[in-house]
């Protein structure tokens, strides 16, 4: 493999070509307009301009990246995650073209990104599984049906959905029908697909996933857990590995069920299998993403590979040469998605340029990046500017360097989720262990975030006039 096309922007597109050139392969990069002065289009070897702005009008256009790797002899395509990375006519139409698509096999990806048959093929190996429907449901009569037999409060999820859309949890009867048309005109718009299914809402739960990793060996091995609990709009916001919460028989048993989840579809590559975990430790099974997770870093830090080398190696052919006794964790990790979005105005897109954009450094600081000073945030894209990891021998060390490094990203021009970071770190129930998905509903509020803003703007001018005084005692020489 002497050349790989990444399929991506971004961060995420720089991180896979970080490897690529560290294992000595070549990189190229395809770029939308908006995109034409981004550092992934600097970082690469060659670059090619794909298309306009909007996303199906240049990353979502599988045809002509795939025609960009023919033109310039790839090997093998890495779709990152989002876009094409979860489409299965694109990863078999790169198969068909003779490029290696460095992730699962089709059949793979189209079983475990229907949320129904990722749980029909799962069934046979005894996995828990939350209570509810195992078929697809459009008629709205036969849902309230449904809907009353498992009992309220329960989750009307999208069968093709993601990303926490087409997604509502309904609390009483009274709601149902409402959110049930909201639910299906989203799984529409987001996903072309109507269909949705109704399970048993797990009120105080955590979500937990597990890495793993499989060759086309037999070889299956899972890299412990992330703590994805701390989301808005049922979207992942901060996580951590591992989880305050696991014991280790709990992670053996979460992780095995893992690794057979991966074995039920014949997988291939990187995975992440989602787990609910609930007050009374038990765990059910939810759904398999297909691809690399935007936290994997996380999962690095503390069992100190390298997941995209492993891809690579993977998808070359090569056996996994590490077995799964010989993993340890080792220290903690946590990782906030810096977005350009305003927390206290319901975490809205914040569009803008980048006035001041000076990154934190420093020991057990990482910042996976995608923007640089002086650029604007596009409007077409998911708005993650970078993700900000720290990492500490101990949960307690990770957090307060974490709480550094925020201090120290400089960010103009947009809002962040920086605050809503510090916030979460700095509070009490994050830092005991003793929270689940509901900490933003149960103790986030906007005006925290004000008022630690104009208290920050308070001490700031303080210290500004002491400064002033301070220079005013000063004998000044006239010249």
């Amino acid at each position: 493999m002497k050349k790989i096309l990444v399929a991506n922007r971004g961060e995420i597109a720089i991180r896979v070509m970080k490897t690529a050139q560290k294992m000595g392969i070549k990189t190229v990069a395809v770029y939308s307009t908006a995109d034409r002065n981004s550092p992934h289009v600097k970082y690469a070897d060659e670059a090619v301009w794909i298309g306009e702005s909007p996303s199906n009008k240049s990353y979502l256009l599988g045809n002509k990246i795939i025609e960009v790797a023919k033109a310039l002899n790839v090997d093998a395509i890495h779709p990152g995650y989002g876009f094409l990375s979860e489409n299965a006519e694109f990863a078999a139409e790169v198969e068909k073209n003779g490029i290696i698509f460095i992730g699962p096999k089709p059949k793979a990806i189209e079983i475990m990104g229907s949320k129904l048959a990722a749980k029909e093929a799962v069934l046979k190996y005894n996995i828990p599984m939350v209570p509810g429907v195992d078929h697809a449901i459009i008629d709205i009569e036969e849902a309230k049906v449904t809907a009353k037999k498992i009992g309220f409060p329960i989750l009307i999820k999208a069968s093709a959905g993601g990303g926490g859309k087409g997604m509502r949890v309904v609390d009483k009867e009274s709601d149902f029908e409402s959110q049930m048309n909201r639910a299906i005109s989203e799984a529409v718009a987001a996903f072309g697909d109507g269909s949705v299914f109704i399970e048993k809402y797990v009120a105080s739960s955590r979500h937990i996933e597990i890495q793993i990793m499989a060759d086309s060996h037999g070889n299956v091995l899972y890299f412990f857990e992330r703590e994805c609990s701390i989301q808005r709009r049922h979207q992942k916001v901060i996580e951590e590995a591992p989880s305050s919460v696991l014991t280790p028989e709990i992670r053996k048993k979460m992780g095995e069920s893992a690794v057979l989840v991966a074995k039920s579809c014949d997988y291939l590559g990187a995975g992440t299998v989602e787990f609910l975990y609930d007050e009374n430790d038990n765990f059910y099974f939810l759904e398999m993403n297909t691809r690399l997770q935007v936290e994997h870093p996380v999962t690095e830090m503390i069992s100190g590979v390298d997941l995209v080398e492993l891809q690579i190696r993977i998808a070359r052919g090569e056996a996994l040469t590490i077995k799964q006794e010989d993993l340890k964790i080792n220290g903690h990790a946590v990782e906030l998605r810096v977005y350009a979005e305003d927390c206290v105005n319901d975490f809205l897109p914040s569009v803008g340029r980048l006035e001041i954009y000076q990154l934190p450094v420093g020991e057990g600081i990482r910042v996976e990046n995608g923007f640089e000073q002086g650029m604007d945030v596009p409007i077409y894209y998911d708005p993650m500017l970078s993700k900000l990891i720290a990492y500490g021998k101990s949960r307690e060390e990770a957090i307060e360097i974490m709480l550094k490094a925020i201090d120290k990203y400089k960010i103009e021009g947009v809002e962040t989720t920086l605050p809503f970071g510090k916030f979460v770190f700095e509070h009490e129930a994050f830092r005991s262990g003793k929270f689940d998905t509901n900490f933003v509903k149960k103790y986030y509020s906007p005006e925290v975030i004000i008022d630690q803003k104009s208290t920050e703007a308070e001490i700031a001018a303080l210290i500004a006039l002491k400064q002033y005084f301070e220079d005013q005692k000063v004998l000044r020489i006239p010249n």
